[in-house]
């Protein structure tokens, strides 16, 4: 059944505006129409061109940036996980010695306590955050991605988190709906010298958290633990990555305060989450217009899957994924000149999440990464079995996106999104 075939109740709406083929499907449109010059900016011209030729350099600089990191080509998944490396640490060692007398399921769970939480704090930290990490060997200086990472996982270990000062290692819906913005800012190293972008909306998606994870014991038992996806994952046998994003977007949708929803005939009303208006997409169905992204959702599904490897359960259809459309891919796009904005004064203004000109450019990124994917695969000689999408993004697009951005700006995107950190 194709997403033309969904009937238009709102639970069929989202359903179907949930999986990654649909994701695909319209992102796909939108680069048909770019590539013949046919994408609406203000109703005369493109908001982007589509330079192929562009795209076969920036293919040959992911491939051979990809073979400089990882000779052997044992690359890892693009997820959460790599910045709790941040500065070559084991920090995954000391946690698991930490929780070593619990048994494989409470492991995983507490695996994916730290994990959620952290990637929901993942924002923008933005140019003037960083974290001072102490350690016997000398302080060490981490900022953006990798910064909120360590800094999270420190506020987990810490307790930040968990309503049971005796079991510190958790996140439970008490700990979280307690939290406070000083407790917050503290853990984060915030000052009027060392601001973070979005404080307050990092603090409200979590205590949005806190009351979904309430809300649902059936699924995350009577503390409210995100660990309780663990056993919903896990419960029909072997594990997709479809499966782990379904269950991701079926749960914790709710706790992206985004003003999409849809309302069907009945009254019935549904949250869309990252999923946002263009006009050329007016010919899909169901829902016309929506262009579905979900990209934190997806992020928060790749950070998900060594959890459950580490606990003994293989995870498959890795691909099933879409390529993550936010600052670096994208961004790499646009640095390499294979997309290049017709309005001259693009990079000059402040763009909205739900601006066409972003949901154009956030689906341009989707379609053309899985082409990378492949020209990078192609040109490294090995299948997707062997590189799939999660190790092509971490090789890969990721990488050479702030790779060129440090390049060109210092590490800034290349343009600018207003975001309360709930999309980016």
């Amino acid at each position: 059944m194709t997403a033309a075939d969904v009937a238009t109740s709102a639970a069929d709406v989202a359903a179907a505006l949930r999986t990654t083929a649909t994701i695909r499907e319209r992102a796909g449109v939108l680069l048909v129409r770019a590539r013949s010059g046919e994408s609406a900016w203000f109703g005369e011209s493109a908001w982007f061109t589509v330079d192929d030729a562009a795209f076969a350099v920036a293919a040959h600089e992911v491939a051979e940036l990809t073979r400089s990191r990882f000779p052997d080509l044992q690359i890892p998944y693009h997820s959460r996980w790599r910045h709790f490396e941040a500065g070559g640490i084991d920090r995954v060692a000391d946690l698991t010695a930490r929780i070593a007398g619990l048994d494989a399921g409470e492991r995983a769970r507490t695996l994916i306590d730290v994990t959620l939480v952290s990637v929901l704090l993942d924002a923008g930290a933005g140019p003037d955050w960083s974290f001072r990490e102490s350690s016997p060997d000398g302080d060490r200086v981490y900022t953006r991605s990798e910064g909120l990472g360590v800094a999270s996982w420190h506020a987990f270990g810490a307790g930040l988190f968990s309503s049971d000062a005796d079991v510190p290692l958790r996140v439970d819906a008490a700990g979280l709906r307690a939290l406070t913005a000083e407790q917050l800012a503290g853990a984060f190293q915030v000052t009027g010298d060392n601001p973070l972008v979005g404080l307050d909306g990092r603090l409200d998606v979590l205590h949005r958290l806190g009351g979904v994870l309430a809300a649902d014991p059936e699924v995350f038992g009577a503390d409210g633990r995100p660990g309780g996806l663990f056993d919903v994952i896990t419960a029909g046998g072997p594990v997709t990555a479809e499966a782990i994003l379904g269950a991701v977007l079926d749960h914790l949708s709710p706790i992206w305060p985004s003003d999409n929803t849809y309302t069907d005939e009945s009254g019935t009303v549904v949250a869309l989450g990252d999923c946002w208006f263009h006009p050329a997409l007016g010919d899909c169905t169901p829902a016309p217009g929506r262009m579905p992204f979900h990209k934190l959702s997806q992020w928060l599904t790749y950070s998900l899957i060594e959890p459950l490897e580490l606990s003994g359960y293989a995870v498959t259809g890795l691909d099933g994924l879409t390529g993550l459309p936010e600052y670096r891919n994208g961004g790499l796009l646009l640095d390499t000149g294979v997309l290049t904005p017709l309005d001259p004064a693009f990079t000059d203004r402040a763009w909205q999440v739900d601006d066409e000109a972003v949901v154009e450019w956030r689906a341009l990124t989707v379609a053309l990464l899985d082409e990378i994917a492949d020209a990078v695969r192609a040109e490294l000689g090995v299948t997707a079995t062997r590189l799939p999408l999660a190790c092509v993004l971490e090789g890969g697009t990721w990488a050479a996106g702030r790779v060129t951005a440090a390049r060109l700006r210092g590490g800034l995107p290349p343009f600018t999104i207003v975001s309360d950190g709930t999309v980016f």
